[in-house]
C-alpha cells in the first residue's frame, strides 16, 4: 500500500482487523510473539483461528506461562505442522516442559537480541503489543521490551496490537508507527498474575540473607515465592537500587516506601532499570510515564558488562536443585515464570564482577511436602544451568554458605549443613562414597543440628564489623587457624598446657555442634565465608550433672574489648533456654579474665579447687 510521509496518515492507512492481518502470514514463515505479560492476546487468538491453513510455521518466543491464548495454537494443531521455538536455559525437568523439550533453544537472554538482529534466525513476522502512539508517532512496547524490541526491529513484517491499556514505559522501549506494517486496534486487559503463595521457608530464607545485602546495594531478583519473601524482608534497608530483568509488585511497594531510591547505583543513578514487568494492573499503572523507570532490551539489561558497573550488585535467583559440589539445576514453577531462568547466568556472572557484588541462590531444602531433598549428592541426570565455578552464596531455610573459593570437601560439608536435617545423614554417607569427604570424617548427630539464627548479632568494635554467631561445620578450618594464631600464654589458659598442633579430630568437636547439648559461638571479622575467627566461646553439657562446661579464647588484638562478655551472655542464655541447669569452668587462679567473666553473670558464683585448678560454677535458679 502507498504510504504518506506523515505518520498519522500512515497509521490510519495501516489499520486492519486481526483476521485480515493474519492473512498476511504465509506458510513456512517464522512468527515471533511478544513475551510474558506483554503477549498480544487478541492477535494470538486470531492466529489460532488461522493456524490450520498455515503449514510449517514456526512460533518463536521466550518460554513463558502457558496461560494464555498462545496455548490455543498448539491445541488446535496438536503439534502438526507447527514448531514452537522457546528460548529457555532451564533444566526442563517438569512434565510440562519435558513434553516439548525438543523445541527448547538454550540461550542466555543477553544473546537472543543479537540472534534476531544478525538474521542468523530471521524473523519473518513479529506480533507485538504496544501503547497508542504519542504526538510524534512513537509507540511503547510497555511491559515487554526484553527480546521483543529486537524482534520487531529486525522482522520483515510487524503486526502491532495497539492497546490503550498498555502503559507507556520510558527508556529504549519505543517503536515508531513508520516501522510497523499493520496496526490492529484492540483494547483488552493485559495478562496479570495473582499473589504468589505464602511460604514460611521462603520468609526464613529472606531473614537469613538480609544481612548480606548492604544499604546502597543494587539488586536483581527473579519472580516467585522466595524472591518476593526476600523483598518483604528488605523493608528496613536504605537507598537500594534496581537493575533487573523483571519488575514486580513487591519492587513497586519498596519504591513507594522509599526503600528503593536508585540514588547510589553508580550507573544509571536515579533510574530503576528493567526489561519486563509481571504483576497486577496496579503495577502497570505505576509504570505508565514514570520518569524514574526505564525499560531496555535484554542485550543491555542482561549484559554482564553492564550489570557489573553497578555498585554492590546483588543477584537473587531461585534454584530448583543443587548437588554437593555446587552444580545448579533451575526450572520454572507456575509462580516463578519460565523466562526468569533464561537470564539467571547473565546476572550471576555480572554480579560476581561488580565491586562488592554478590550472587545469591535461594533454595528451599525439600520438595514434595518434605519427602524429597532438593540438595542431592550429584546432578547427573539433568541439565546444569549454573556451573559449580559460578556459584557464590547459597541460602536455604537452614542457613547460608559461601561456596566461592572452597574445595569440594568444603563445599560438600557446607551443602550438607544447610540441607534438611532428615537428609543430612544420607548426604554425608553419599559424599564419603563419592570421595568428596576424607576417610577421617565421621557422621555425628551434631551434623543434624538446626542453626539458631536468633543468636546471631553484628556489632561494631574498634571501627570494624564483628559478627557473633553460632559456629557452623564450614568453620572448621578458620577455627583451626584461630587456635594456631593464639598467643602462647592464651593457649595455656585455654588448654591448660602448651600446644603446637590442633588436628582435625580436636577441632571437629568445636565446629560440629548440635546447638543444644553443645554450642560454640564464634566472633568473625571480614567477608562472609572468608572471615577471620577472633574469639570462640563454647559449652559442652555434662549430662550427669545437667551442667555445661564452658571455655573461651580471644585473639590478642581483640582482647579487652568486651567480646568475652558478649559470648558468655549468649552461651548462658542459650544454655538456660535449652534446659541446662547452669555453667562451670576449669581455670587457673591466675586467669583473671575468666574470673571476671563469671563475676559479671547475674548468678551466685561458687568456687572450688581441684589441686591447682580452680572450678567456677553457677546455677541459673540462683540469682545474686
Amino acid at each position: 500500500m502507498a504510504l504518506n510521509n506523515y505518520w498519522a496518515d500512515n497509521y490510519i492507512e495501516k489499520k486492519l482487523t486481526g483476521e485480515k492481518a493474519m492473512n498476511l502470514i504465509k506458510p513456512g514463515q517464522r512468527v515471533f510473539i511478544g513475551s510474558s505479560c506483554g503477549e498480544p492476546q487478541h492477535l494470538v487468538r486470531e492466529l489460532s483461528e488461522a493456524v490450520e491453513s498455515l503449514k510449517d510455521i514456526e512460533i518463536v518466543r521466550l518460554m513463558t506461562l502457558e496461560s494464555s491464548p498462545l496455548a490455543l495454537i498448539a491445541k488446535k494443531t496438536k503439534g502438526h505442522s507447527l514448531n514452537i521455538r522457546s528460548f529457555y536455559l532451564g533444566s526442563a525437568k517438569s512434565k510440562s516442559l519435558a513434553r516439548n523439550k525438543r523445541f527448547i533453544t538454550p540461550m542466555n537472554l543477553s544473546a537472543v537480541p543479537r540472534l534476531f538482529k544478525s538474521r542468523r534466525l530471521p524473523i519473518h513476522v513479529a506480533l507485538v503489543q504496544v501503547s497508542p502512539p504519542g504526538d510524534f508517532g512513537w509507540m511503547s512496547l510497555g511491559i515487554s521490551v526484553d527480546v521483543t524490541l529486537a524482534a520487531a526491529l529486525s522482522a520483515d513484517l510487524v503486526i502491532a496490537q495497539v492497546n490503550s491499556k498498555m502503559p507507556r514505559v520510558l527508556g529504549r522501549s519505543f517503536i515508531h508507527v513508520n516501522d510497523v506494517a499493520v496496526v490492529v486496534e484492540h483494547d483488552e486487559d493485559l495478562l496479570t498474575i495473582g499473589k504468589t503463595p505464602e511460604s514460611e521457608s521462603a520468609y526464613t530464607i529472606g531473614r537469613l540473607i538480609t544481612r548480606l545485602i548492604d544499604d546502597g546495594s543494587t539488586i536483581q531478583i527473579s519472580p516467585g515465592t522466595t524472591p518476593q519473601a526476600v523483598l518483604t524482608t528488605l523493608s528496613q534497608k536504605n537507598d537500594l537500587g534496581v537493575h533487573t530483568q523483571y519488575v514486580t509488585n513487591e519492587i513497586m511497594h519498596l519504591v513507594s516506601r522509599g526503600v528503593i531510591t536508585n540514588r547510589k547505583k553508580g550507573f544509571n543513578e536515579g533510574k530503576l532499570v528493567a526489561s519486563t514487568a509481571i504483576g497486577t494492573s496496579d503495577l502497570y499503572e505505576f509504570l505508565h510515564d514514570n520518569p524514574g523507570i526505564e525499560f531496555h532490551p535484554s542485550d543491555y539489561v542482561n549484559d554482564p558488562a553492564v550489570i557489573c558497573r553497578h555498585n554492590r550488585m546483588v543477584s537473587l535467583n531461585v534454584a530448583m536443585s543443587m548437588d554437593l559440589t555446587g552444580q545448579v539445576a533451575a526450572d520454572a514453577l507456575p509462580y516463578n515464570h519460565f523466562s526468569g531462568v533464561t537470564g539467571m547466568l547473565d546476572f550471576i556472572r555480572g554480579a560476581a564482577q561488580s565491586e562488592g557484588g554478590k550472587s545469591i541462590l535461594l533454595l528451599s531444602s525439600t520438595a514434595m511436602q518434605g519427602k524429597k531433598s532438593r540438595i542431592v549428592p550429584l546432578l547427573n541426570d539433568t541439565e546444569i544451568v549454573v556451573p559449580r565455578g559460578d556459584v557464590q552464596y547459597v541460602a536455604t531455610e537452614y542457613g547460608v554458605v559461601n561456596l566461592f573459593g572452597k574445595s569440594l570437601q568444603e563445599r560438600a560439608m557446607a551443602m550438607i549443613s544447610i540441607a534438611h536435617p532428615d537428609f543430612r545423614g544420607e548426604l554425608f554417607y553419599e559424599a564419603k562414597n563419592m570421595a568428596l569427604l576424607g576417610p577421617e570424617r565421621t557422621f555425628t548427630r551434631s551434623i543434624q543440628g538446626i542453626y539458631p539464627l536468633k543468636l546471631e548479632e553484628t556489632r561494631e568494635i574498634n571501627g570494624e564489623q564483628v559478627t557473633i554467631r553460632p559456629a557452623k561445620p564450614v568453620d572448621e578450618r578458620r577455627i583451626q587457624e584461630h587456635f594456631y594464631n593464639l598467643d602462647k600464654n592464651d593457649i595455656v589458659s585455654r588448654f591448660f598446657h602448651e600446644k603446637t598442633s590442633f588436628v582435625h579430630e580436636e577441632v571437629e568437636g568445636v565446629s560440629l555442634v548440635d546447638y543444644i547439648k553443645n554450642l560454640t559461638m564464634v566472633a568473625v571479622v571480614g567477608e562472609f565465608g572468608f572471615g577471620r575467627v577472633v574469639a570462640i566461646g563454647e559449652y559442652l553439657l555434662n549430662e550427669e550433672k545437667n551442667m555445661a562446661e564452658i571455655a573461651f579464647s580471644v585473639s590478642k588484638d581483640f582482647q579487652k574489648k568486651g567480646l568475652g562478655n558478649i559470648l558468655q551472655k549468649k552461651l548462658s542464655e542459650a544454655a538456660h533456654e535449652n534446659g541446662i541447669s547452669g555453667l562451670y569452668a576449669y581455670t587457673s587462679p591466675q586467669n583473671e579474665a575468666m574470673i571476671r567473666l563469671f563475676d559479671n553473670l547475674p548468678y551466685k558464683i561458687k568456687t572450688f579447687f581441684e589441686g591447682e585448678m580452680m572450678i567456677l560454677s553457677c546455677r541459673f535458679d540462683e540469682l545474686k
